[in-house]
C-alpha cells in the first residue's frame, strides 16, 4: 500500500516540523532577535514540502481517487473538510510570507506577532489534519476504494515520488533533520 504508507511517512516529517515551529516561536517569545532566514526556511518547507508535495500527492491522487469514486460522504469529507484545510494553510502561508517580508531591520513587535500568529496557526492546522487524515480519511479510502483503484493510487503516487526525488525534494527531509532533533 505504498501511496498511503508514504503519505503517513510524510505526515511524520510535517510533525516533527510543527515541533520545530513551536521552537522557533517559543525563541522569539522569549525575546530572541528575529531570524528571517529561519522563518524564510521554514516557509520553504511549508510551501515545497508540505504543500506541493505532501497536499500535492493528495489532492492529484488520493483524493481524485476518492471523489471520482466513492460518492457524496468522501465529497463531503475530501471538499468541505480537507481542501478547506489546505486553503487555511495557505493562507497562513502567505501571511506569514508578509510578515517576514515586511522586516527591514529589526522586527516591531507586531511584526513579531503576526510571524509568530501565522507560524503557530499553520503549525496547529497541521496537527489536527494530520490526525484527522491519519485516523478517519485515510482509513475510509483503504476500507472503501476498491483493489484496483488503490493500485492505480500506488502507482501514481510512485511517479509523483520519482519527480519529486528529481526535483530534490529529500533536501527538505535533510534540512529538518540538521535544524532540529526530537528528544
Amino acid at each position: 500500500m505504498f501511496g498511503i504508507d508514504i503519505l503517513h511517512e510524510e505526515h511524520e516529517n510535517i510533525r516533527k516540523f510543527t515541533k520545530y515551529v513551536r521552537k522557533v516561536c517559543g525563541d522569539l517569545i522569549e525575546g530572541e532577535e528575529v531570524k528571517t532566514e529561519v522563518f524564510l526556511a521554514c516557509i520553504d518547507f511549508m510551501k515545497n514540502y508540505a504543500d506541493i508535495h505532501h497536499h500535492g500527492k493528495e489532492e492529484e491522487i488520493l483524493f481524485k481517487a476518492m471523489l471520482e469514486n466513492l460518492g457524496p460522504i468522501a465529497d463531503k469529507m475530501v471538499n468541505m473538510g480537507m481542501m478547506t484545510e489546505h486553503n487555511i494553510g495557505r493562507y497562513h502561508i502567505d501571511s506569514l510570507e508578509k510578515a517576514v517580508a515586511s522586516v527591514e531591520g529589526e522586527a516591531t513587535t507586531e511584526q513579531k506577532v503576526d510571524m509568530a500568529t501565522h507560524a503557530l496557526a499553520y503549525a496547529d492546522l497541521l496537527l489536527r489534519h494530520l490526525e484527522k487524515e491519519n485516523t478517519v480519511l485515510y482509513p475510509f479510502a483503504v476500507r472503501n476504494l476498491k483493489p484496483e483503484i488503490m493500485e492505480k493510487v500506488n502507482e501514481d503516487s510512485k511517479i509523483f515520488e520519482e519527480k519529486g526525488a528529481a526535483k530534490g525534494i529529500s533536501r527538505y527531509v535533510d534540512w529538518l533533520n540538521s535544524v532540529y532533533r526530537e528528544n
